[in-house]
Parts: structure tokens; C-alpha cells; sequence
């Protein structure tokens, strides 16, 4: 047995979802214990793409069941549509799909806040997928929200909607929207219901009958370590807790049955959205990584921000999430470029910092390090001898700045696609 957490140890899109595929050939349980649907993974199975929202990645292999736990926000249409898409592949079986009853879920009015919100905010926009997670967590703080076991009681889920309604209606109505008609919602969510209802239990009791079976578990986070609502470069992050130790909340079980926290970092850093990026590249490095890197947006089709990887970044990531691998992808998009740069620490008002400082974040300088790049395809390679020397100095120069181990180099989008050193559900 094996109980394992991988979180994303940058600002997400970090290719969770070919990572999470991988090791679920060894897994009995996936737990999605945090985010919704504005977050897209992303997977390549022999050559066919397929993008997941909700749904755990490991819902691609057959004999592995999936769980969207309670500290996941849920919109109902959307991941009904996505088992539609699942189980016209043949994977979505019987008893292959658990969601929590207490998981709360996304509203209309959600989005609809989401947008105008952001259209009034203008260049202080965050930058948010517009997908109506932010207010969907205000509510489930507020303590006014729907969870996902309201939609099986008429009279229960009219009360609560009513009354949500309510408290977001003379903010709507400032921004100049008008709420979605009530008995629309109300039919809509209680036919979502409907369908949902052999999936909608307890999860927290499900995983722990799973850990008291001695059953292998993959916590999934989503989105990454500098997105997160305490942890990360606030208040350009998410509304949820993506680092580890939210797995343990969000999935309903205890810090002490958890063996292993992995970390998954790409070989240079992305970012989608507003706020701080300090190794940002913005001249044809940076369009050169995203057009090969392919790295546009799985939910909303944006160009992601692309530049350098940043070690203080990676440093923190693996301090605050006591990551014990890291997973290092899209190693290959690096190949072709004649130099490399690492950024090993920031200068700030004259003081050299080693890792990410609680705020000014728009005025650190990188501080960078070069190192020789590669010119072979090294999407063949199958061990770390098969990569070309530089290849493997900037691997091993990477290893040794993060102060953690890297267990797993992906050099290519396929799943086969892969070298693996360490596997945390080997044991």
C-alpha cells in the first residue's frame, strides 16, 4: 500500500495529468481533493488527446476508481458532460466514479459574478477561467452554499438556492447583470441530481474503508504551489488550498497515513493569467517555448506565459509541500536552444533573496545562471544515459538547487513517452 500526493510545484499547467496517468498503473484509488472545472489536464495516449476538468486522470484506466472528494467545487453540467465524453470511450463503468456529498458546487450566477468581476477590475483583473470557482468558495466560506447532496431534495435545494440568491443579487445587479431565472436552476440541478445520484456518497468514508483495505491511493491537486489562496503570490491565486497539506482536508483523511508528497515541475515555467512572474520572457524565447510547448490554456485556449524556471520558486514549492520527488516535464520543448538559463535567486532593493519573499513581487530581479543546451530529439530516450550530456547537467543542476531528488523525466506529451527513475507506489 501506498497513499501518495501530487501537487503541482509552480503556477499549474505544470503536465499533472500525464504524471497522474502514469502512476495510476499502480493505483487502486484516484482522490481529486480540490479546485472545479478551471482546471484542464491534459493526456496523450497513443497519439489521441484527451483534456479531463473534473474527472480524476486515472478514470483512464479501467480498474481504477476515482473520487471527487469534498474539498473539490463542482459544476454539475459541466462534469456531466465530461462523463458523457468518458463513458463513450468505454471507461466510465460501474462503481468506477465516487463524488462526495458534501463537495459544493458551482451555481449559474457563478460565472456569471466571475466574468463581470473581472470586467470591472480591468488591468487589476486576476485573471481568474472565469468558470465561477472564486465564487462558489466565497459561498462555501460564507457558509451559504449548495453541495453536491442537495440536489436530491427539492424542497431543500429551492431553500438553499433562494437564499444564495439573495446575497448575491444587489451584487450582481452593481455590476449591471441579472440573475439567471430560479425555476430554470431549480429544474436544471434537480435533473443533474437526478443522474448524479448513484455517484453522490461519502467519500471520506469511502477512502478510508480503501486506506483500512490497504488499497493504493493518488491524492490529485490542482492547479500549483504559487496559486495557492495562503501560500501563493496573493491575491493572484486560486481560491482553494493547492499545496499538500490540502489533500488531507480536502479528501477527508489524516496528515499520518500520507507516504509521499510528489511535486511536478516543468523543465522552464509557464503561467496563465495576471500577476507575478519574474523569469517572464517576453521576446521570441518566451513565443518559441509556448508555440513548441503547445502551452495554451486545456480550459480557456489562452497563451500561457512562458520564461526560465525559477529555482527560489521550486525551493519554496518543495519546503511548503514536504515534496519528496519531483517529477520534471516537458524537458524536451528545451531542446534547440543553443543556451539556458536557471534562475537561482532574486535581487531585491539590494538584498540577494534565495527564495520567494512574502510580497514585492514585482520588483525582484532574476538572478540567472547559464548553462548549454542540446540539439537532439530526446523524445526516445528511455534512461538518463540516453540524454545528452547537457541534457543531463541541467537535470542534475535542477536536482541540485531544489534540494529534492528528481524521480521522473518526461520527454515527451505520450505516456510512453517517459523516464522514469523513482515510482512512490514502488515500494
Amino acid at each position: 500500500m501506498s497513499i501518495v500526493v501530487i501537487v503541482g510545484a509552480q503556477w499549474g499547467d505544470e503536465g499533472k495529468g500525464k504524471i497522474v496517468d502514469l502512476y495510476t498503473q499502480h493505483v487502486d484509488v484516484v482522490v481529486r481533493f480540490g479546485g472545479g472545472a478551471n482546471a484542464g489536464h491534459t493526456l496523450v495516449v497513443d497519439g489521441n488527446k484527451i483534456v479531463l476538468h473534473l474527472i480524476p486522470s486515472g478514470v483512464l484506466h479501467p480498474k481504477t476508481r476515482c473520487v471527487l472528494a469534498q474539498g473539490t467545487v463542482v459544476d454539475p453540467a459541466v462534469l456531466l458532460r465530461e462523463m458523457d465524453e468518458i463513458a463513450a470511450r468505454g471507461l466510465l463503468g460501474p462503481g468506477r466514479l465516487s463524488i462526495s456529498d458534501r463537495a459544493h458546487i458551482v451555481l449559474p450566477h457563478h460565472p456569471l459574478i466571475d466574468g463581470l468581476r473581472e470586467g470591472e477590475a480591468g488591468k487589476n483583473a486576476i485573471g481568474t477561467t472565469k468558470r465561477g470557482i472564486g465564487p462558489a468558495y466565497e459561498d462555501k466560506i460564507a457558509r451559504r452554499g449548495v453541495r453536491m447532496g442537495d440536489l436530491l431534495d427539492r424542497a431543500r435545494l429551492t431553500d438553499k438556492v433562494e437564499r444564495n440568491r439573495a446575497q448575491w443579487q444587489p451584487v450582481i445587479v452593481a455590476l449591471g447583470g441579472k440573475l439567471p431565472p430560479l425555476a430554470e436552476t431549480i429544474d436544471d440541478y434537480l435533473a443533474h441530481g437526478e443522474r448524479l445520484k448513484p455517484y453522490i456518497t461519502d467519500t471520506s468514508r469511502f477512502v478510508a474503508e480503501a486506506i483500512a483495505r490497504k488499497e493504493s491511493i493518488l491524492l490529485e491537486g490542482a492547479q500549483g504551489t504559487m496559486l495557492d489562496v495562503d501560500h501563493g503570490t496573493y491575491p493572484f491565486v486560486t481560491s482553494s488550498s493547492t499545496i499538500a497539506g490540502g489533500a488531507c482536508a480536502g479528501a477527508g483523511i489524516g496528515p499520518t497515513v500520507i507516504d509521499e508528497v510528489v511535486g511536478i515541475t516543468k523543465a522552464y515555467a509557464t503561467r496563465v493569467g495576471g500577476g507575478p512572474f519574474p523569469t517572464e520572457l517576453h521576446g521570441d524565447e518566451g513565443s518559441r517555448l509556448r508555440e513548441v510547448g503547445a502551452e495554451f490554456g486545456a480550459t480557456t485556449g489562452r497563451p500561457r506565459r512562458c520564461g526560465w524556471l525559477d529555482m527560489p520558486a521550486l525551493r519554496y514549492a518543495v519546503r511548503v509541500n514536504g515534496i519528496g520527488s519531483l517529477a520534471l516535464t516537458k524537458l524536451d520543448v528545451l531542446s534547440g536552444l543553443g543556451e539556458l538559463r536557471l534562475c537561482t535567486a532574486y535581487e531585491l532593493n539590494g538584498q540577494t533573496l534565495s527564495e520567494l519573499p512574502y510580497d514585492d513581487f514585482d520588483k525582484l530581479v532574476p538572478v540567472y545562471e547559464t548553462m548549454p543546451g542540446w540539439t537532439e530529439d530526446i523524445t526516445k530516450c528511455r534512461s538518463m544515459n540516453d540524454l545528452p550530456v547537457s541534457a543531463r547537467s541541467y537535470v542534475a543542476r535542477i536536482e541540485e538547487l531544489a534540494g529534492c531528488k528528481i524521480g521522473l523525466v518526461s520527454v515527451g506529451a505520450d505516456r510512453n513517452e517517459t523516464i522514469m527513475m523513482h515510482d512512490p507506489f514502488k515500494r
